[in-house]
């Protein structure tokens, strides 16, 4: 009887992971099936050699159905309102008739990696519409709060048929540049009447933003959102042109204001055909292309470092350690060993 029962366990188990491989998860994307897209992303996210070979397989396959959205990056600092706000411009979205996905990032632990992941209950009007995908993924220890393969995710939502991807990420931090790198629109929320209203705002930060959004321009602090919106909108004169000419703007922003939120998808809508116009959309698509192929490739590089032998590596961190190696010569050894790994098929 139990080996009827372990038999029957490992039937499952197979009929459950050929349900994951790329060709069967391929086709029910390109449908639009929801369950197929998470599972997909899943399957993206894992670190097992196998998962990882069959999820390049189907990145591969969804590439020349993606690429026909709108990619929108959405920072701020904490507790500025990214949520609400993505609930508030994707609820109007799908009214529109759009197809939206949330990519949103969640911050996980240093030390746990664990993670809340509660985006959806925090959308949670959003979440109930038909025409909405919101899939929180764990940030992790990847720098800048940005999903390791949230590019690949990108391309496989496109293939499932969202117009619009929005992606949320932790907060403002060094690494934004991450964001911007995948996304052709940029947006970053802020606040009013927290003080000097550029104090501790990074200038790289700024200079990458497309549109600065001040939210909760509404009630008693709707007369210091309009002066934050005029101290903001200074303040992007003296930032050097864009590559594409393009002029940011700065605008006002009430979740229960309608107008204003129509007001920012205007503007996303301007920012895109004036890009298109230029050429600079593609240009933009290109260049992050390049990007995202020098990630991958140290990606597959720290991997291979993995799979070193621990006490190689142990061995030579202590001799840099103790001074009986630079730096320099270390990583040039352990350049060569992963190299000979390679050779000999590792």
């Amino acid at each position: 009887m139990r080996e009827d029962i372990y038999k029957e366990w490992l039937h499952n188990r197979k009929m459950y992971k050929d349900s994951l491989s790329a060709d069967q998860l391929f086709g029910r994307i390109l449908k639009g099936d929801q369950l197929a897209l998470s599972s997909a992303i899943t399957l993206i996210e894992s670190q097992a050699d196998l998962d990882r070979a069959e999820a390049s397989k189907l990145v591969s396959l969804c590439t020349p159905f993606s690429g026909k959205s709108i990619r929108i990056g959405i920072t701020g600092v904490p507790g500025v309102g990214k949520s609400t706000f993505i609930e508030a411009i994707g609820c109007q979205l799908i009214d529109s008739g759009k197809r939206v996905a949330v990519l949103s990032i969640d911050p996980s632990s240093e030390k746990t990696h664990g993670s809340i992941l509660g985006d959806k209950t925090r959308m949670e009007q959003l979440a109930s519409l038909n025409n909405a995908f919101i899939r929180p993924t764990a940030s992790g220890s990847t720098l800048g709060g940005v999903a390791r393969h949230t590019r690949e995710t990108i391309l496989v939502c496109e293939a499932a048929g969202y117009d619009v991807i929005l992606i949320e990420t932790v907060g403002v931090g060094q690494s934004e540049t991450m964001v911007h790198a995948m996304v052709d629109f940029f947006l970053l929320l802020m606040l009013s009447g927290a003080g000097d209203e550029l104090q501790g705002i990074k200038r790289g930060i700024m200079e990458m933003a497309d549109a600065i959004v001040i939210t909760k321009s509404d009630g008693e602090n709707l007369t210091k959102a309009k002066e934050a919106r005029q101290i903001y909108q200074r303040a992007l004169h003296y930032f050097p042109a864009t590559s594409s000419a393009w002029i940011p703007e700065v605008l006002n922003y009430s979740y229960q204001d309608v107008v204003s939120i129509q007001s920012i998808i205007s503007l996303i809508e301007k920012f895109q055909k004036h890009q298109i116009i230029s050429g600079y959309f593609e240009i933009n698509r290109q260049k992050q292309a390049v990007y995202w192929m020098r990630e991958a490739l140290l990606t597959l590089f720290d991997r291979s470092l993995a799979k070193l032998d621990e006490i190689k590596k142990i061995d030579i961190e202590n001799k840099v350690f103790i001074g009986e190696l630079s730096p320099f010569e270390a990583a040039d050894i352990l350049y060569k060993l992963i190299l000979k790994n390679t050779e000999d098929g590792k």
